[in-house]
């Protein structure tokens, strides 16, 4: 049976490219991320991860049949050296542990062929005492517990941890990474490369977009372009907890 490959349009070089990786996290936060940064940046779909094992679903977007894990690309301002381009790889699909490993191993083969410089991971974890919507599959992260939105970082190689320190995100000192993300991370490790995962604390109950815009505002260190106005999730957030706590009130919930 056929692998695990990234098929991306040929007529599109992808070469020093910064990769932004968002894959299902606590909270819908990398989902939330994915879709503001694809149009604010106005990225471009370019193609996607293929494996004939994964479920055999697509998603539609306004009549376009798209696959699973999709890959968008486009040319905002990078303050990565080497860096002139961003390509994003995102799915709302939890991606099967036994499929992983094969799936990663096959990106970063891509990765390398193509010079990518570096990479970022974005996730979330839960807010402490909550628990994560992930079946199992969220981030157990021992963290300081602030009044504010908290965001952690780990790095694969001392130049990303480096740079986390710059951008003042704090390192995360222990924790259990799961799924797709921990391949992700372990491999870069095992490779040395260049990538980090930038993390915040979110709430697992609805599509969290107040963690989203305070993960956006860390974003900008790497990318200036995309210091635009994050207002609209910051109204969405306030939306949805006025629900939520409507809700809440509704059936006696303090």
């Amino acid at each position: 049976m056929e692998g695990p490959s990234v098929r991306i349009n040929a007529e599109v070089s992808t070469e020093n490219a910064l990769v932004l990786a968002c894959f299902p996290s606590v909270g819908m936060v990398s989902s939330v991320v994915a879709h503001f940064l694809i149009d604010h940046l106005e990225l471009e779909f370019i193609g996607g991860v293929i494996d004939p094992r994964l479920p055999a679903l697509t998603l539609v977007d306004k009549g376009v049949p798209l696959p699973p894990i999709r890959a968008y690309a486009g040319k905002p301002k990078c303050t990565i050296e080497g860096c002139d381009q961003v390509i994003l790889l995102m799915s709302e699909l939890v991606v099967p542990e036994a499929l992983a490993h094969d799936i990663v191993w096959a990106m970063f083969e891509w990765s390398k062929e193509q010079k990518i410089v570096a990479g970022v991971v974005i996730d979330a974890f839960a807010k402490h005492g909550m628990k994560g919507n992930l079946n199992g599959a969220e981030p157990v992260v021992d963290y300081e517990d602030t009044e504010g939105i908290d965001v952690v970082g780990i790095g694969a190689n001392e130049k990303s941890r480096k740079r986390l320190e710059e951008m003042k995100v704090p390192l995360l000192q222990q924790g259990v990474i799961k799924g797709i993300n921990a391949s992700i991370l372990g491999e870069a490790r095992r490779r040395g490369l260049d990538l980090m995962s930038i993390m915040v604390e979110a709430d697992p109950r609805f599509p969290d977009a107040r963690a989203a815009a305070t993960l956006i505002e860390n974003l900008n260190n790497l990318l200036p372009s995309i210091d635009l106005p994050h207002q609209p999730l910051i109204e969405e957030a306030e939306f949805l907890e006025s629900q939520l706590q409507a809700m809440m009130d509704g059936a006696n919930i303090s």
